[in-house]
């Protein structure tokens, strides 16, 4: 259900046809006076003293009474006519002639009563709206004014007016308009001048509508109010001076709701401006400038030093020249030497004791499931099983409530206290007729065409019977009095008739209904706005060119799981099949019909999720796919493959992949098990996410531990299988637990966010990603155990029953291993097939072309030095630019996003945004204030003269007036006023109970012997000041009367219709357990309209809180939805900068260092700000899908960053023995030695699963999981292969002691650089050995 949909409008009260507009045209029928002038019409004497009318007479037996001209001397009433006229019309009559009898009197009174329910509240309104009329009927000087300008005969023979001029001095006329233009009228949420003058914008159109002949609703005859200039010299304006609504005599004093004069003036909102230099924000012009005073302040370092390095070179230069002494050249030259004991790092022969603790603990870990493979795979297997069977307590969140917003939060909370105290939201369907389809664009929609076809729609509709329940619309809908559904259309200005529709004036008559909706009222008796029916006419004003019809079916709400929810459900089941049939037959109009029903969205989502499901299940198996075939390819060569088939059906580790597959399904089974038990729900985040997100870090660990693993196995052939495992997971397990302890941190930290889509994804993810590494460090390390035995016992892979036939030199092929391994992908081992090793004495580990591309090409070129210095100025650059960007994240989650395309809803979702030009309705909730007494009236109230300047009603009207800033565009529906102005003893036929029994009200048709008017006699009696109104238990009597009074055309101020579900009486405690004060947004079109909207409420209820020390609270249907966005950037910011604070001591800690600790922490926070860049620049918005993918973000950096960090901390002495490049810093050697240990080939698996996601139809997938994941993968790439090599080199900390595997390799290779291991003895090798070494 949209947002923007205007529900709480139809509690209203509800008048009759008659009601409305005989208040206002038949206060205008004041009959004559009985004329004995002879020659009667025109008008011939005007001077004073004289009438132009007296009495009154029917034109036929059923018209209205009509006056009777009259030219002849006004005369003096009797005294029962006398007080009679000036208990209507004031102490100005009580002496002197008079142009009216007393059944005149008697009619005008009727009518003026009637009127007075409407304008009574501003008593400067009043005194004008009756002196206007008093004075057109019974003023002695009636013929200086009043001209009778047309008239008719009646059955009898008797002459009549059916025409008069009313010569009105402008003064009076902009003075009577004035005191009236700003009236309210609570229960409609509206302006009085809509019902009493057609909505006129000025005086004279205010006066056009009073004067308007129109029988049987309005006036029986025709009022003109001509100007100044068609005035005879024999008359004069009638020049009254009117009275103001800020009148300095508080007696016509009107309130500050319907008088701005009156009001007080708001302190200014403080805004949030935007500081710009020129067209860039201050923050991106800082960031801009430092990014720039950063390159100069480089430039000028770089220019220095070559400045000083040319200079000494020159000296040195100049020394040898003089000296000829050779020992003065400069080693330090930039085309210096190899390396050599410079690739020694700087803690020699000083270990890292908790490495070594690790090394120990994860060797033995390695060694024993190595040992045991059968009882450690079977235990995991139990363990996992038995976390599993929490799945028995599986369930899914899919109430966007529970999933966006804390049970705790306050907006949670208060949606729960408005459903319990006034019920449930209304159910709302809506339909758009429009007619765009045309290269024109936006055309007129209305002919009498489509008039009558839509008519026919809706009666359908109203006939409609659901599939499952058999109920119909008016079983189902919202019918506040028991007279009629509320239906909002153009079809009930009609009654839903087409014969009340003519076909020659339908243009006219909707123009009519559009502008007067008090004459067109439908059959549920609420005035229907013109913005709420019709769409797309600002351009002309004029309703009849129309782009859009709207339709509004309203259904009555229930709790959630009742058998009434669902009779409303299985009817809108059927009207969105009805709909989807009519809009076919629009089409074949050649119109286009959207609609959108209750449960349209989460149908649609639901349609979405199950579209994403297939989506993400073939991205996890394109994913699984290429793991398990890439991973076993690290020792396969192609023209191998092809060589020897078989033997490559041994050598393939397809089923250890999978295996490594296995594993990351059974720790998410696990994690899901074990938090399912605890009843933390699933939700569709976790579901489509946390997969992706341990494929991601697991396949890593998996690729790394293989790799190690391998080449362990050449380096240390006669070693055992128990010890060679040991020693792999020695070296990689506690870079395993560097990366897995970050991520688990930095996603445990947003268990402790109290957004439950948040929470609940963090601590899944978090269990996953822990299960997950320790079955890696020990079920997936047995199973690579039975692969390496399968493979020494020559199985084939897949198959381990069978057995590969052995080839020999007699087939032309070599009888061993030593050559079946040239050039694979990554690399692979030498073997002469002997024990289960695979290496022959001193043979090294062969490589693949990525690697030796890496430890030729690429490292070297990476960690030159130019090449560095520009790595810097291009990263940093970036990293500017998107803080830069940062401010121009935007907020928000657009439900056209999260349907799938193609939806229907996502055109009805357009039209509502283009065409809907009304507002959400709010709701200002007050709790537990005692209304009963004064002061607290007074702090609410807004039509009294002695409310608080700052009541809630007078702060609410206020904040209406600037739109822009409090985005309120209505006043409120004050009830405490509208119950006050109920009393008001002048209203005779609203506060009548029976004298028998003052607690029961009369009848409309009970006598005045039997009831009495309440106040009528009380002393002190009913006033504007509030003086002499109830408090306490009096109070509450009153209230239980009015709020069960109906309302009708004789009082439209009852309670029942307007307010019976928006107050919660206690009679027991003579006190109001909660009520509300209902307004309404102006239209919102945006996210950002909708968040600011809230933020404004929020703002407002807590100034009225201030000022009437109460509790008040702002709501409407959108807030609970939008209640994240006002915290939802400082809990981004803190969850991110927790998380990298955590990463920053893990790494500090386990790296031994505090340099390095802060290197990676600052890439990953150089990650995370890219993406929020790319966020900017892509359309994503910051919400909490996002706010999960920027916590996976933090997750997956680390993983990239994590063990290149540990390699360059801790590098292997095989690799170590291999640099050969020109550098002259060690840190720039442990960084070339981290770029090649570390295969990077884990990239093109996360890269392939992004890429299948491109392909959903889930728009929301595309925007939030595609685009992001997508940044995710070649930002956390470049930075951790491209810049952070390249930072350590500049600024990591001093590596420890370079590790040795105690092999035969490792010690000729140390001995190459003329370092000898620990323990180990000098050894020299010969010309060939290094002839090899240099291949």
């Amino acid at each position: 259900m949209s947002p923007r949909r205007r529900l709480a409008r139809f509690r209203i009260p509800l008048f009759s046809t008659s009601t409305l507009l005989l208040l206002l045209g038949l206060t205008l029928a004041i009959a004559g006076v009985a004329a004995a002038a002879d020659d009667g019409f025109p008008t011939k004497i005007h001077k004073p003293g004289h009438c132009a009318m007296r009495g009154q007479d029917k034109k036929s037996f059923f018209g209205g009474q009509l006056p009777k001209p009259y030219n002849g001397v006004a005369e003096t009433p009797n005294a029962d006519v006398r007080k009679q006229l000036v208990d209507l019309c004031g102490a100005k009559w009580s002496k002197g002639p008079i142009c009216c009898d007393a059944a005149q009197i008697s009619n005008l009174a009727t009518n003026l009563k009637r009127a007075e329910a409407l304008i009574a509240s501003c008593p400067a309104c009043k005194v004008n709206f009756f002196n206007l009329f008093c004075s057109f009927t019974c003023s002695p000087d009636q013929s200086l004014f009043v001209n009778i300008t047309e008239t008719e005969t009646s059955s009898k023979g008797v002459a009549l007016v059916s025409e008069v001029d009313y010569f009105l001095s402008p003064t009076y006329g902009e003075g009577f308009y004035d005191s009236c233009k700003d009236l309210k009228f609570s229960a409609t949420n509206g302006n009085v001048m809509e019902l009493i003058g057609g909505g006129a914008k000025n005086w004279k159109d205010f006066l056009k509508f009073l004067g308007k002949k129109n029988p049987p609703f309005g006036s029986p005859f025709q009022i003109n109010f001509p100007p100044k200039e068609k005035l005879s010299h024999h008359m004069k304006e009638m020049h009254d001076t009117p009275k103001n609504c800020n009148d300095s005599d508080v007696a016509y004093r009107c309130a500050c709701i319907d008088c701005p004069a009156v009001c007080p003036i708001l302190p200014n909102v403080d805004e949030v401006k935007v500081c710009k230099v020129g067209n860039l924000r201050c923050w991106s012009f800082a960031v801009i400038i430092a990014y720039s005073v950063g390159l100069m302040i480089l430039g000028a370092y770089l220019s220095f030093n070559e400045y000083i390095k040319y200079r000494d070179q020159k000296r040195g230069n100049l020394r040898l020249l003089r000296d000829s002494d050779l020992e003065y050249s400069d080693d330090d030259d930039d085309e210096g030497v190899r390396t050599g004991g410079a690739l020694v790092p700087e803690h020699q022969g000083k270990p890292y004791i908790l490495d070594t603790y690790l090394d120990r603990i994860f060797y033995r870990i390695g060694g024993t499931s190595a040992k045991f493979p059968g009882t450690t795979i079977g235990l995991s297997v139990l363990i996992v099983g038995l976390l599993s069977l929490g799945w028995l307590n599986f369930s899914v969140e899919t109430d966007p409530v529970r999933l966006w917003v804390s049970p705790t939060s306050d907006a949670a909370q208060e949606k729960q206290f408005f459903d319990e105290n006034f019920g449930p939201f209304y159910r709302t369907q809506q339909a758009f007729l429009v007619n765009d389809t045309t290269n024109a664009g936006p055309s007129p929609v209305l002919s009498y065409d489509t008039l009558t076809w839509w008519f026919d729609v809706e009666q359908q509709i109203r006939r409609l019977k659901s599939l499952n329940y058999g109920v119909t619309l008016d079983d189902v809908c919202l019918n506040p009095t028991g007279d009629a559904c509320v239906v909002q259309s153009v079809t009930a200005y009609f009654h839903g008739n087409t014969w009340e529709l003519k076909h020659g004036t339908w243009k006219e008559q909707i123009r009519s209904c559009a502008n007067q909706p008090g004459q067109c009222l439908p059959d549920f008796g609420q005035p229907i706005k013109k913005e709420m029916v019709f769409g797309g006419y600002e351009k002309t004003g004029d309703v009849a060119d129309s782009a859009a019809l709207i339709t509004t079916w309203v259904l009555q709400n229930h709790a959630e799981g009742s058998a009434a929810v669902e009779r409303s459900m299985d009817w809108e089941r059927s009207l969105k099949n009805t709909l989807l049939a009519v809009k076919e037959e629009a089409e074949e109009r050649g119109l286009r019909l959207s609609f959108s029903t209750e449960i349209s969205l989460e149908e649609e989502l639901n349609k979405s999720t199950n579209t994403d499901a297939k989506i993400v299940v073939i991205s996890y198996i394109a994913m699984f796919f290429y793991a398990s075939i890439a991973l076993g390819s690290t020792t396969l060569a192609l023209k191998n493959m092809l060589r020897q088939p078989t033997k490559t059906l041994v050598d393939s580790k397809f089923t250890l992949g999978v295996f490594g597959i296995i594993i990351v399904l059974m720790s998410v089974s696990a994690s899901v098990g074990l938090f399912s038990a605890m009843g933390i729900k699933v939700t569709l985040i976790i579901a489509e996410v946390i997969p992706f997100l341990v494929l991601a870090v697991g396949v890593d660990n998996i690729f790394l531990i293989v790799h190690e693993f391998e080449r362990i196995d050449g380096e240390h052939p006669d070693d055992d299988l128990e010890d060679q495992i040991g020693r792999a997971m020695g070296r990689m397990g506690p870079s395993i637990l560097l990366s897995a302890t970050c991520e688990t941190v930095a996603f445990g930290l947003g268990a402790c966010v109290s957004m439950p889509a948040v929470r609940n994804f963090a601590i899944y993810a978090a269990g996953a990603v822990f299960i997950n590494a320790v079955l890696q460090v020990t079920m997936f390390v047995s199973v690579l155990v039975l692969n390496k035995k399968r493979m020494d016992a020559n199985r084939i892979d897949c198959f381990p029953c069978l057995a590969a036939p052995r080839h020999d030199r007699s087939n032309g092929y070599p009888a061993s291993a030593s050559e079946d391994h040239e050039g694979g992908l990554v690399g692979h081992v030498r073997s002469d097939g002997h024990g289960h090793g695979s290496a022959t004495e001193f043979d090294e580990v062969e490589e693949g072309l990525i690697q030796r591309f890496i430890r030729k090409n690429y490292a070297p070129a990476l960690l030159a030095k130019n090449t560095k210095i520009t790595v810097v100025a291009v990263f940093f650059g970036v990293f500017a630019a998107a803080l830069a960007l940062l401010p121009q994240v935007e907020l928000g989650l657009d439900q056209r996003i999260a349907i799938p395309t193609g939806s229907y809803l996502i055109n009805y979702f357009d039209d509502l945004y283009d065409y809907f030009a009304v507002g959400p309705p709010v709701y200002f909730v007050n709790k537990g204030f005692n209304v009963t007494e004064r002061d607290n009236q007074q702090a609410l109230c807004g039509r009294f003269s002695t409310c608080s300047p700052l009541s809630l009603s007078n702060i609410i009207e206020q904040e209406r007036k600037r739109p822009e800033i409090s985005y309120i565009a209505e006043p409120a529906a004050s009830w405490i006023d509208d119950f006050m102005l109920w009393l008001n003893p002048s209203l005779d036929q609203c506060c009548r109970v029976k004298r028998s029994n003052s607690s029961e009200l009369c009848g409309p048709y009970d006598s005045d012997f039997k009831c009495k008017v309440c106040f009528e006699d009380r002393d002190p009696g009913w006033n504007i000041t509030l003086g002499g109104m109830p408090e306490g238990e009096e109070f509450m009597e009153y209230l239980k009367i009015w709020i069960d009074a109906p309302t009708g055309e004789t009082c439209p101020l009852a309670g029942k219709a307007a307010y019976s579900s928006a107050i919660v009486p206690n009679y027991e405690d003579r006190t109001i357990s909660a009520s509300h004060f209902r307004s309404s947004h102006k239209p919102l079109t945006s996210q950002a309209d909708f968040i600011a909207a809230y933020a404004a409420a929020r703002r407002i209820a807590k100034e009225v809180s201030r000022t009437s020390r109460t509790e008040i609270f702002p709501y409407s249907k959108f807030y609970i939805f939008f209640d994240q966005y006002s915290s939802i950037a400082q809990l981004t910011a803190g969850l991110i900068i927790s998380a990298l604070v955590c990463i920053y001591i893990v790494t500090a800690v386990l790296l031994g260092s505090l340099q390095t600790g802060a290197v990676v922490t600052g890439t990953v926070a150089m990650i995370v700000v890219d993406i929020m860049g790319v966020m900017a620049l892509w359309g994503v918005s910051l919400n909490a899908v996002s706010l999960v993918n920027l916590v996976i973000c933090v997750g997956i950096g680390v993983e990239f960053c994590a063990h290149i960090a540990r390699a360059f901390m801790f590098p292997a002495a095989s690799v170590v023995a291999r640099a050969k490049f020109r550098g002259n810093r060690g840190n720039d050697t442990r960084a070339w030695c981290a770029l090649v240990n570390v295969f990077s080939g884990i990239t093109v698996t996360k890269f392939i699963g992004v890429i299948v996601l491109a392909f959903t139809r889930s728009k929301i997938f595309e925007v939030y999981y595609f685009r992001i994941w997508l940044a995710l993968v070649v930002v956390a790439a470049t930075h951790a292969l491209v810049f952070l090599p390249v930072a350590l080199s500049y600024a990591g900390g001093e590596g420890w002691e370079v590790e040795t595997d105690g092999g035969l390799a490792s010690d000729l290779r140390y001995r190459r650089v003329g370092v000898l291991p620990p323990g180990a003895e000098r050894y020299e090798y010969s010309d060939e050995e290094s002839d090899d070494e240099g291949r």
